[in-house]
């Protein structure tokens, strides 16, 4: 029995897909993820923008929303802070814009090839219906963003809906001005 001279991991036949295909798949993943901080840092500041303008007219304190989200961290007591502060909003915030940017690193990857604005945007609005079922109806009520305890149901249509405008938005500017 004769055994190859080089290293297993370096034949393409042991892969499946051959190590093209894997670093096809890592750039793409690269490149997705490096967009996905520009997308959902808009995605997160303008459906915090939504949450902020929501809380100040359902409870007079427009903090009161991304407060709530700290509830990763402090549970319960979240969801009865209103003021501006370190521990909450800006806790709150962190752990937002965290999650945006994971669902905008999905949104890109699955965005190659879409080069049309109402393609773009519908892939956009999907993606935020999904963050919704799965902030809302997957995971358990501790991880869900908290919105809900500050906001109206209602309210959280236009909370995503501005996060999926967000998600589209850097793409819509940059098509634009490339023009």
């Amino acid at each position: 029995m004769a055994f190859p001279l080089e290293p297993f991991r370096d034949r393409p036949a042991d892969q499946p897909g051959g190590t093209d295909h894997q670093h096809c798949q890592r750039r793409r993943w690269r490149i997705a993820l490096l967009r996905a901080l520009r997308s959902g840092a808009a995605a997160s500041v303008l459906s915090t923008a939504v949450v902020s303008w929501l809380s100040h007219r359902r409870t007079r304190a427009p903090a009161a929303g991304t407060n709530a989200t700290s509830q990763w961290i402090w549970g319960r007591r979240a969801h009865r802070q209103d003021g501006l502060s370190l521990a909450y909003t800006v806790v709150g915030y962190g752990i937002h814009h965290a999650c945006s940017v994971f669902w905008a690193s999905g949104f890109e990857y699955v965005r190659r090839g879409r080069r049309t604005p109402g393609r773009v945007v519908a892939l956009a609005m999907a993606m935020a219906a999904v963050a919704y079922v799965v902030d809302y109806r997957v995971v358990p009520p501790r991880l869900s963003p908290g919105f809900d305890r500050r906001l109206r149901h209602r309210d959280l249509f236009a909370v995503y809906a501005a996060f999926g405008a967000g998600v589209a938005l850097p793409w819509l500017l940059k098509r634009r001005s490339a023009r």
